[in-house]
């Protein structure tokens, strides 16, 4: 982070091209733990869990029904809604660029994609399973995942462990490299406009940085406190203190209000914001943000000029079709 800081304290002098260097662009590809190395048969397997809403109590919830790879990878939702129509006290937060994050979660609760994997499933406001066990029943039962288990991990394979491999070996794929921002830090000068440029500078000027580093601009997984600076009216407002973040997970004192740093990769496109969802649009969560994180009052332009450059975070997403799921032949679950 000091090296960062130090690049950009030089680019502040220098120019907005000394500014883009401190940045990294989007990698293409994300790297894989030694125990989970990506296949092709591992991310179409995946990508069919990913998509079953069978694998929930009710039969109507999926891992996409909160994470839309159609869309931003979220919701859109303040609330994300599970099965019977409850809803969380959390918004979710996208799984495009997830790869890119040491921990998961708004609460960091989980080390890997894999760890992330395993909790909705049986979390009785999301998906509802009573356990793994009964997932694992379910699955067996269906003559096309015996198939696609045994290609992906070999023969009798279809357990816990593998099922979420084989979906954070999918979400592993789910990156959305060459931005406008990222073509820019490539030397593409013409891949923003004068309006980007300034939020870009006016962003990197007031510290958005010293939080939003890294390749996708995540801190690369790192926690932060979440309001720093106590604001009665906009805590009155939008009610961020109400979720205690990373203490609820460890019980310290000390981690009261810290949450893991979200992506800005694609934030335009993951309304409403912050972790309860409670901020409808971008322009007003760049002003909330500045107010409480950093002590800055952001004029209207200012606002727009910041948001207009995280427009430009927007990346290309890698085209997704819809599995073909194996079929729950002349029987039902429910």
């Amino acid at each position: 982070m000091s090296k960062i800081r130090t690049i950009i304290s030089a680019g502040l002098l220098m120019g907005s091209a000394s500014i883009v260097s401190a940045w990294e662009s989007l990698p293409t590809t994300a790297p894989s733990p030694a125990n989970n190395p990506t296949t092709a048969e591992k991310v179409e397997l995946g990508k069919m869990l990913f998509h079953d809403p069978r694998l929930s109590s009710t039969n109507t919830v999926s891992c996409a029904s909160c994470h839309n790879v159609m869309l931003g990878g979220d919701d859109n939702r303040p609330n994300s809604m599970g099965v019977h129509g409850q809803t969380g006290g959390r918004s979710a937060p996208t799984v495009w660029n997830a790869a890119f994050s040491k921990v998961q979660f708004w609460d960091g609760r989980a080390d890997s994609l894999e760890a992330q994997a395993a909790g909705p499933v049986t979390n009785p406001i999301e998906m509802g399973m009573k356990n793994w066990d009964e997932v694992i029943v379910r699955l067996k039962a269906i003559d096309g995942y015996q198939s696609a288990f045994a290609d992906a991990f070999g023969a009798d394979a279809i357990s816990k462990d593998n099922a979420t491999k084989a979906i954070a070996a999918y979400e592993r794929t789910l990156i959305t490299p060459n931005s406008p921002y990222d073509q820019y830090a490539k030397g593409n000068k013409k891949a923003l406009t004068a309006q980007q440029v300034r939020g870009l500078n006016k962003a990197v000027e007031i510290g958005c940085v010293s939080c939003h580093s890294g390749a996708a601009f995540n801190g690369n997984g790192n926690f932060q406190k979440f309001p720093v600076i106590n604001n009665a009216f906009l805590e009155k407002k939008y009610q961020f203190s109400d979720d205690k973040g990373l203490f609820e997970v460890t019980g310290k004192s000390g981690d009261k209000h810290f949450f893991k740093v979200p992506t800005l990769r694609n934030i335009a496109l993951t309304a409403p914001y912050f972790h309860n969802g409670s901020v409808k649009t971008l322009e007003k969560a760049v002003k909330v943000m500045a107010r409480v994180q950093l002590d800055r009052k952001l004029s209207d332009s200012e606002a727009a000029d910041i948001a207009a450059f995280l427009n430009a975070l927007t990346g290309e997403f890698p085209k997704q079709s819809l599995p073909t799921l194996p079929a729950t032949t002349g029987t039902s679950f429910n």
